[in-house]
């Protein structure tokens, strides 16, 4: 990503040590003060402990790599401008951060005035090897269907199921209350199961 290029001699460091992190509160909180000071090292060990799951939420979205490459480093550009704004809020970092991607996001799909092609990951792509190719085609079915949803409903399931976040972040990402999130995820779910004709 050219933002990272641009600035890999400086997080080089950063990035090897933040690899296997997985993040802690008083950590993210540290980070984000340091970043927000403008060091660049302690925004590059948030990148590395974000990129995966952003560029994840980002790819469920669009299905398309290079699409999902671009708007997640249009993300990360945005959040380092931006992170002076997020100074002692460490602790919402991660509700910021997703913000900022939902915000790209449906800028990216106003600009191109209909959503990206909906092809689904190959079945290398949709799960490690241990997963059988029936559990594969599975999952492929259950993306497809996903990719159909209403964008509200469908920003919820992903959200929800996939990224593994509670109703409370998700109404902070989505600007929505949680009793708003509830309704949205049970709308997607009965859409879901009928579709899919079996019990979610």
């Amino acid at each position: 990503m050219k933002f990272i290029r641009n600035n890999s001699r400086q997080i080089s460091k950063s990035q090897a040590s933040a690899k296997d992190i997985t993040g802690d509160e008083s950590e993210i909180v540290g980070l984000v003060e340091r970043a927000a000071g403008g060091d660049v090292e302690a925004f590059g060990e948030l990148y590395s402990i974000y990129l995966d799951r952003i560029y994840r939420y980002v790819f469920h979205q669009v299905k398309d790599k290079m699409t999902a490459e671009d708007i997640t480093e249009e993300v990360f550009v945005k959040a380092w401008k931006a992170i002076g704004s997020c100074k002692g809020k460490g602790r919402t970092f991660s509700s910021w951060l997703y913000r900022i991607a939902h915000n790209q996001l449906i800028d990216n799909l106003r600009s191109r005035r209909k959503y990206l092609p909906t092809e689904m990951e190959t079945l290398a792509e949709t799960g490690g090897p241990e997963l059988g190719v029936e559990e594969k085609l599975e999952r492929q079915e259950l993306l497809a269907t996903i990719s159909h949803l209403p964008h509200n409903q469908k920003q919820v399931i992903i959200l929800k199921f996939i990224e593994g976040l509670d109703n409370l972040e998700i109404g902070r990402i989505m600007g929505k209350s949680q009793g708003a999130v509830r309704v949205l995820q049970m709308r997607a779910l009965v859409t879901l199961r009928q579709r899919l004709g079996r019990k979610i």
